[in-house]
């Protein structure tokens, strides 16, 4: 029997269709969004060819009938009513629901407290109606138990540690009035001190902590500080760490706490001496000369301490033996990971990426791992000698800056993902995405999207195991610090993904339990005594800055990004949740944007976009700058900073000072002061979307720490922005009248283990 032309087709057509449409369901479950608008407004629709690939990314393979299934049952199986997560959140003093399908109406229960209380009582609710469990006004990670199950509740705060806060906290008073403070930031690694060994360290980061909270300054953000690659120097952006729960070795002091003369004996020993004074005087930092020299003088010092300390048993090495004992198998775990990389790089084939290393070591639980760690037990040991010492380094920091007077200290940056060929990725392969990379979809600035080669947590994960990872994060980034700035904290929402390899613009965005997430940021800001400051910049959902505010995180407003139509806003309208600056990281100092450097440097590595009218893009931009210098030279007129009588300056003449105080007078309760700005510098740290034509995090410091705020034009901009804040009034706008509550718990119990 012949068949009919084109019912065999429309057939295989019919066929994709319900493919295509059973796939889009089945990541719409698992959190995908299957369609998104551009930032033209027009909605797009993300290939199937790619939600497949990010399912299986996610550990739900879909290539065929028999996988699609599967993996529909195995989200069904997580996300049944009749299934009990290990934690869930609830806000303070507001009825916690649970599963009607789970919780019968008079089933008994049991809350325990963490402060050692408990309350008892049984479900009343309507048939079919969710069960409520009365609210809890204890902040906290309590245990719940019901029927045969337990599980933890996460009990937010009403908000973050705020400002104000911090300012009363440390003043010991409940005035209502907190004057507006203002603080420093600091690229860490550019930090210049004589016997720094050409890299900014913890020593210099304590001086400049001390020396800036002596001029009036609260704060001190500085850039990352997670774990990078020992045995890979030439990966060192701050922002694509090894771990986001360890720390950089190579900001060590050596003479922290060895002292000067054990350190000086240990350059010499490891005969480095002119290498050292060598990349000292650097004005770019030489990442692969500067990490191997430093780790060879730091096996020096670790051999001593072996000899000397471990084998007299000396208060140092029992200091040692307490930092190891609650790093547990997680420091264990980063060490092991650093000696195994450390021996497979050296290998001829080079094998940096963990996925690449023989199978049975891929798993930190393989018992052939347990063998390599005790056939290498020395260099594990060395490894987590240095998480020790990057430890006392940065706590002592902290200490430095909190003991010369600051409110705040230290803020530290969170990351907004991890190199997925990093420690953590390996730790913990389950709660990780694998083989995708965080970034951003085509934009009008950006048309090819953005791929940063980062991976995070995977949602899944998050809830299946009680967001354990995602906790521990947080407590280490707020260990050591008075602070924490989150990148890119839009991601708490939802992140752009891209299969590993694939284009930028072929990826979706996944979604995040926001809500979830918020309020464990809250818990363990009001735990640690310490704020939140959000990296909101770029699309901004709607709504999400006002969430966001309602917990108490801070967002960040920008001079370059604080417009009012053809001018700037003026200061006294800076957002109240806002925490204020001329600059970041990853955007032009105000003498570059003055100058115009911005655009001359990414016209010279080739990412200025040819124009289809034929006119010449670069010429324009500077066109458009001018327009932008004459609106910015107005506002600082307009508002004191800048003579009103006086021409816009020449681009060689950047009225930096003017700018400082012009944000410094802004209605934000914290502005921080980019080092950059204050020294006047036309570079910035980084420039997004080049790798070497720019010498990104490579940039030190013209002068050392401890002569900043002696140069003449430091401290007259530093006097610039003391004056400005005086000014802006001494009461925050924001804080004042909500920042301490009467039922807002008054102090933080001591941090458990997580939950």
């Amino acid at each position: 029997m012949k068949s009919t032309p084109g019912v065999t087709g429309s057939a295989a057509g019919a066929q994709s269709a319900k493919r295509s449409e059973a796939l889009a369901d089945l990541a719409q479950r698992a959190g995908f969004e299957v369609e998104w608008s551009d930032a033209h407004g027009v909605t797009q629709r993300v290939p199937d060819s790619t939600l497949e690939a990010l399912l299986e990314c996610m550990g739900l393979p879909c290539a065929n009938a028999t996988q699609m299934r599967h993996s529909v049952s195995v989200l069904n199986a997580e996300q049944s009513s009749r299934r009990l997560p290990p934690l869930i959140t609830a806000e303070y003093e507001s009825a916690i629901e649970l599963p009607a399908s789970v919780v019968r109406t008079g089933s008994h229960y049991r809350v325990d407290l963490e402060n050692g209380k408990h309350i008892e009582g049984r479900f009343t609710s309507p048939k079919g109606a969710p069960a409520l469990l009365a609210p809890l006004s204890e902040p906290g990670y309590h245990t719940l138990s019901v029927n045969d199950h337990r599980l933890t509740i996460a009990v937010a705060p009403p908000r973050c540690h705020n400002v104000a806060d911090a300012w009363r906290a440390r003043h010991g008073s409940q005035d209502a009035r907190v004057p507006p403070l203002w603080g420093v930031a600091a690229q860490l690694y550019g930090l210049r001190r004589n016997g720094d060994g050409g890299i900014g360290d913890y020593t210099a980061l304590a001086t400049l902590a001390a020396h800036s909270a002596k001029h009036g300054a609260q704060a001190l953000a500085v850039s990352p500080t997670h774990a990078m690659f020992c045995a890979d120097p030439g990966h060192f952006s701050p922002y694509s760490p090894s771990s986001r729960l360890w720390l950089n070795v190579t900001h060590i002091d050596l003479a922290a706490v060895f002292g000067e003369q054990a350190a000086h004996e240990a350059i010499a020993a490891a005969q480095a001496g002119e290498a050292w004074r060598e990349l000292e005087a650097l004005p770019l930092i030489d990442w692969q000369r500067a990490v191997p020299l430093k780790l060879k003088v730091l096996r020096v010092l670790f051999d001593r301490f072996e000899a000397t300390d471990r084998a007299s048993a000396s208060p140092r090495a029992a200091a040692f033996d307490a930092f190891c004992a609650r790093g547990g198998e997680a420091l264990e775990d980063h060490a092991r990971f650093e000696a195994l990389q450390e021996a497979m790089l050296r290998d001829p084939s080079g094998l940096r990426h963990w996925r690449d290393w023989p199978e049975a070591l891929r798993d930190p639980r393989n018992p052939a791992v347990d063998t390599f760690a005790t056939e290498h037990r020395r260099e594990v040991d060395f490894y987590r000698f240095l998480q020790w010492l990057a430890a006392e380094g940065l706590s002592q920091a902290q200490r430095s800056a909190r003991d010369a007077g600051m409110a705040v200290g230290l803020v530290a940056d969170l990351a907004v993902g991890c190199d997925g060929a990093g420690s953590h990725a390996w730790s913990l392969p389950n709660d990780m995405l694998q083989r995708v990379s965080v970034g951003a979809p085509p934009d009008i600035f950006n048309q090819a999207g953005q791929s940063w080669g980062l991976t995070t947590f995977s949602p899944r994960a998050m809830h299946n195991n009680g967001f354990r990872a995602f906790i521990d994060m947080l407590r280490a980034a707020f260990a050591h610090a008075g602070g924490v700035r989150i990148d890119h904290i839009l991601g708490l929402r939802r992140l752009w993904l891209v299969p590993e390899g694939e284009s930028a613009k072929h990826g979706a965005y996944l979604r995040y339990p926001f809500d979830d997430l918020v309020r464990l940021i809250a818990l363990e800001s009001w735990r640690h005594n310490a704020i939140v400051i959000g990296e909101d910049l770029g699309t901004v959902p709607p709504g999400l800055r006002e969430r966001l505010a309602a917990h108490g995180l801070y967002g960040i407003r920008v001079l370059w990004f604080e417009r009012e139509g053809e001018g700037f806003l003026p200061p006294a309208r800076y957002d109240p949740h806002g925490v204020a600056t001329t600059t970041t990281h990853d955007l032009p100092t105000v003498a570059g944007w003055w100058q115009g450097a911005d655009i001359d440097w990414r016209h010279r590595i080739g990412q200025t976009l040819p124009r289809a009218d034929g006119r010449d893009p670069v010429a324009l931009e500077h066109a458009q700058r001018e327009t932008d210098r004459a609106a910015l030279w107005q506002a600082l007129q307009q508002t004191g900073f800048a003579p009103r009588d006086a021409a816009v300056p020449a681009p060689g003449e950047p009225p930096v000072s003017g700018a400082l105080g012009y944000v410094a007078a802004s209605a934000s309760p914290l502005v921080t002061c980019p080092l950059e700005d204050l020294l006047g510098l036309a570079d910035q740290p980084n420039l997004p979307g080049s790798i070497d034509e720019h010498p990104n995090w490579r940039q030190r410091l013209p002068l050392p720490v401890d002569q900043l705020f002696a140069d003449p034009g430091f401290a007259a901009r530093v006097e610039t922005i003391v004056r400005a804040r005086e000014a802006a009034g001494t009461a925050v706008a924001g804080d004042s009248h909500s920042s301490h509550s009467a039922s807002a718990p008054s102090a933080a119990p001591p941090v458990p283990p997580t939950p």
